[in-house]
């Protein structure tokens, strides 16, 4: 399949003609707020180092994705949360949470793509309210957290860090039965990786993801994103 060269036109080819191999649909545009909603409605994301150049926009025919309903917590993330050592905040520390996905190694990943353009970008949205954070603080510190970008009812989930092993776990347990209870009922992971399958994402043929993201889309009124912190496991899991 053709790889397509964006200009400064705000408009993306059809999604389903990606590469088959790379996933990777258009090269080149910008990273403003208004193309960045535009892919993301497209089910469509930015991916790339941070030597690369142009953006890379995706689109991969297999997509990691959940249901929040289909939320799996095993029985030692469970204990953990009962232990109410870190308190989940949502949009407190936006910007610190881009640092830390940015900054803090994980294993298996050389750099990042999160370079200074991405992150300015996901300000710009986060501003606008269409970005969002959820934090893990402990003893007045934040210690993991994750972000997204949020369109009706779907989280595209960017990004996520931890200082601690079970920081950013205790962030998305906490997380994702409000998002179930606020109405969102579609989760983009984007790529596959263990520590997301154990929650519960699959992989989901390019075309079943696009019809759920058309249902998630349509949602009136929009969901909204938490707001109250919060320790402890959540009455969903209980």
């Amino acid at each position: 399949m053709p790889i397509y060269l964006l200009d400064e036109t705000l408009a993306f080819p059809d999604p389903m003609k990606a590469d088959a191999a790379t996933g990777i649909l258009a090269v080149g545009g910008d990273l403003s707020p208004s193309r960045l909603l535009l892919a993301y409605s497209l089910g469509i994301f930015p991916w790339y180092d941070e030597s690369a150049t142009p953006i890379l926009w995706h689109s991969p025919r297999w997509r990691f994705a959940m249901r929040p309903r289909s939320l799996r917590v095993n029985r030692s993330l469970r204990k953990t949360l009962r232990r109410e050592q870190y308190e989940v905040r949502y949009d407190t520390a936006f910007a610190a949470v881009l640092a830390g996905c940015a900054t803090v190694p994980r294993p298996g990943q050389d750099g990042t793509w999160l370079n200074r353009d991405m992150q300015r970008a996901y300000r710009q949205l986060h501003a606008r309210g269409f970005a969002h954070s959820a934090e893990a603080w402990r003893d007045g510190q934040l210690v993991g957290g994750l972000y997204g970008v949020t369109l009706g009812g779907a989280f595209f989930g960017e990004s996520m860090f931890t200082l601690e092993p079970d920081a950013s776990k205790a962030v998305y347990a906490t997380l994702v039965p409000r998002l179930s209870e606020a109405g969102y009922t579609l989760i983009d992971c984007q790529v596959y990786t263990d520590h997301l399958a154990r929650f519960g994402a699959t992989e989901w043929h390019r075309r079943d993801y696009h019809d759920a993201l058309r249902e998630a889309l349509a949602l009136t009124p929009r969901p909204r994103w938490p707001t109250a912190p919060e320790r402890g496991l959540p009455l969903a899991l209980r």
